[in-house]
């Protein structure tokens, strides 16, 4: 029995007359007729009891039709909730993004697609820059939110913010002029640097900068991300260089300073690959332009 059959059966159970259940699906009756009797033909039973005033369905028929409405329900839930994924108002979109991206931009961002998309699941996973790469040419991330941007011809990179970086400091750190410390009382401290793995990081990016100013630092701690390099900041174990958008969260042990002479700015980018064609993806990516521009 195919999907016009089971219509044909239905109408005819629900109607439970020919005349009406033919005139309902806009077809003559003895088509209708013929394709019952094919249905209990193929099935191997009787289906409706015919009398010569009425019709009624035999217990085969009862049974059939309570399964046939519910596969026709399936269907059009089906139809309907990929209608609704194509559109974008349903389905899934998994988005990685380096830690330091949650004190700016991210989270305005989730906020307004939330508000704009509510029935589509998000999926949030923290990463380093490497890690953001791996996974969104392996296709199990659709965006990735990446410091610096990331470098591969099959991605789509858009720039949605710089932003200064400055140093955050144990609050024991003596400096000489307040709420300011310079790029050599940094190199007299231990320079936490994040990512340890893998290389090249952010950790690199900062380095680099360092070295073009003619700074260089031979007390380097390393470790694996920006919480962890704050906790270690709190406890006193040296400074570590930041985005600006950092220091808008209290840290207890920690504070942020300006550094004197200023670095060179840091870019938040979204990626995604090129050949993405999903409109979960182009929702997320105009939503985050949006919202980039608003905060600028």
């Amino acid at each position: 029995m195919n999907l016009k059959q089971m219509t044909y059966f239905v109408a005819v159970a629900e109607e439970l007359h020919f005349g009406r259940a033919a005139e309902r699906l806009d077809m003559a009756q003895p088509p209708l007729s013929r394709q019952i009797k094919q249905i209990e033909t193929e099935l191997g039973v009787l289906l409706f009891n015919r009398g010569r005033n009425a019709i009624t369905l035999t217990q085969a028929g009862e049974r059939l039709f309570e399964r046939v409405q519910s596969i026709l329900t399936q269907i059009e839930d089906a139809k309907l909730e990929v209608r609704r994924i194509g559109q974008g108002a349903e389905g899934r979109l998994r988005i990685g993004f380096v830690g330091s991206s949650t004190f700016g931009l991210l989270p305005n961002i989730i906020k307004s697609f939330r508000a704009n998309y509510r029935d589509v699941n998000l999926s949030l996973m923290p990463m380093n820059n490497a890690q953001l790469h791996r996974t969104l040419v392996r296709r199990e991330i659709d965006v990735a939110f990446a410091r610096p941007a990331l470098q591969d011809s099959e991605f789509l990179t858009r720039q949605l913010a710089e932003e200064a970086l400055v140093a955050a400091a144990p609050d024991t750190l003596e400096t000489a002029r307040r709420g300011v410390v310079t790029l050599a009382e940094i190199a007299d401290t231990n320079l936490i640097l994040y990512p340890e793995f893998p290389r090249p990081s952010y950790a690199d990016f900062v380095l680099e900068n360092l070295e073009r100013r003619g700074v260089e630092i031979t007390k380097r701690v390393f470790t694996m991300d920006l919480q962890t390099a704050l906790s270690l900041v709190a406890i006193g174990e040296g400074t570590c260089i930041v985005p600006a958008s950092v220091a808008s969260a209290a840290r207890n042990g920690v504070r942020f300073l300006d550094l004197a002479p200023a670095l060179d700015l840091t870019t938040l980018s979204i990626n995604h690959r090129i050949d993405e064609q999903s409109v979960h993806v182009r929702n997320f990516i105009n939503i985050a332009q949006s919202v980039a521009r608003k905060t600028i």
